[in-house]
């Protein structure tokens, strides 16, 4: 067997630093605040932390070119933290971003605001409406995959929320209220939201794509949360998937999390060239260390995805995201080894469960170190070496 080396990257999300949030929503910036950003800038080794100091300083009332040197900063933060823990491909943690959801939607034609509602770990999201066909002039995340660009030389693997997850996660105003589907029949009803969904993904998620792409994007990870809400419409979200992906000469990943899994198959035979499907399974784990079934209940899933014709890559989840746990190296270890031998190293790479937004900077940072030292752990033993 080839040398085992199992590439660690992170999901998208970190939270916000306080200094970032207060002064981009106009709140005043504390002392606290300040020493923070010296304090993280020196364990990253961030440059020139003295500018971002003195903009901070001010305390309040930035003006719009400080606020954008603000965001340029805490985008550099996240990726000298995601760098240091030591993961070979690396994001921002979506700093420049205000929500996934709402990140997409506020970017394009068709959609209209109806308030906050809650998503989970008491977050909560802007909620839209479709008024009219979506549609998005331009990549609206340019500036931001240039900045990560610019500034890393990991490999980059950029998220964009999922077409299926939009689409779910709206109100429909627009193509159910199409030909008086109220009180319609379920067919039609199916008919509105592949609709919508596919236009979604057509006109609002791949011109964002195609354009990092073009510009040199090489790893794009299409997140889909919503993808198992309705297991009768996984067809549609693989769909989404494959129109998003058309045309896309870049490696795509589709990361879905906190999902039931059993719903994906056989649909997922379907995906064009999907390198892989990023997965969660440390969350419903045993915290205990061990390789065998009965020690990995949250990796039982894995079974599935050897027996099924799709052949793809599992990027593990192997950290909960939802919990101040810091999962030991030996137990990142084990997870890894079961998986292993369940599918083949092979198709294996490493990552978290979902982003880790929901965690402070200090528990992210040593939850990823752990991961990447259990990673090299289970090499090691598969290695034997």
């Amino acid at each position: 067997m080839a040398n085992v080396r199992f590439v660690t990257r992170e999901i998208g999300s970190l939270s916000k630093p306080g200094w970032r949030v207060k002064s981009i929503s106009g709140r005043p910036v504390e002392g606290s605040d300040i020493e923070e950003a010296q304090e993280w800038g020196r364990r990253l080794g961030v440059e020139n932390v003295e500018e971002l100091v003195e903009i901070l300083e001010k305390g309040a009332n930035f003006a719009e070119e400080e606020k954008a040197k603000i965001q340029d900063y805490a985008s550099l933060y996240a990726i000298r933290l995601l760098e240091k823990a030591g993961l070979d491909v690396v994001y921002d943690g979506e700093q420049r971003r205000s929500e996934m959801y709402d990140h997409a939607v506020k970017h394009a034609r068709g959609f209209e605001s109806r308030g906050t509602v809650r998503s989970f770990d008491n977050k909560y999201y802007t909620k839209a409406a479709v008024v009219e066909k979506p549609l998005v002039e331009s990549a609206y995340d340019l500036q931001e995959y240039e900045f990560v660009r610019d500034h890393t030389s990991r490999v980059v693997k950029v998220p964009f929320t999922g077409a299926y997850t939009i689409m779910d996660w709206s109100y429909d105003e627009h193509y159910a209220a199409d030909g008086g589907l109220l009180g319609a029949s379920a067919e039609r009803r199916a008919g509105a939201r592949k609709a919508f969904g596919v236009d979604v993904a057509r006109d609002l998620v791949r011109p964002d794509v195609l354009g990092l792409v073009e510009a040199g994007a090489e790893w794009v990870q299409i997140d889909e949360p919503a993808a198992t809400t309705r297991p009768e419409e996984v067809p549609l979200v693989i769909e989404t998937f494959n129109a998003t992906r058309e045309g896309v000469g870049a490696r795509a990943s589709m990361h879905i999390c906190f999902s039931d899994y059993n719903c994906l198959f056989p649909h997922i035979e379907n995906l064009d060239d999907c390198y892989e499907l990023q997965l969660e399974f440390a969350n419903r784990d045993s915290r205990e260390s061990g390789t065998k079934p009965d020690d990995r209940p949250g990796y039982a899933i894995l079974k599935r995805f050897v027996e099924s014709a799709w052949d793809g890559k599992i990027g593990l989840g192997v950290l909960d995201i939802h919990s101040n746990f810091i999962e030991p190296p030996e137990l990142v270890r084990d997870r890894i080894l079961y998986a292993a031998s369940i599918l083949g190293p092979e198709r294996i790479e490493v990552n978290p469960d979902c982003g880790l937004r929901t965690r402070t900077w200090e528990v992210s940072f040593q939850k990823l170190q752990n991961m990447v030292e259990g990673t090299r752990l289970a090499e090691k033993e598969l290695n034997g070496s």
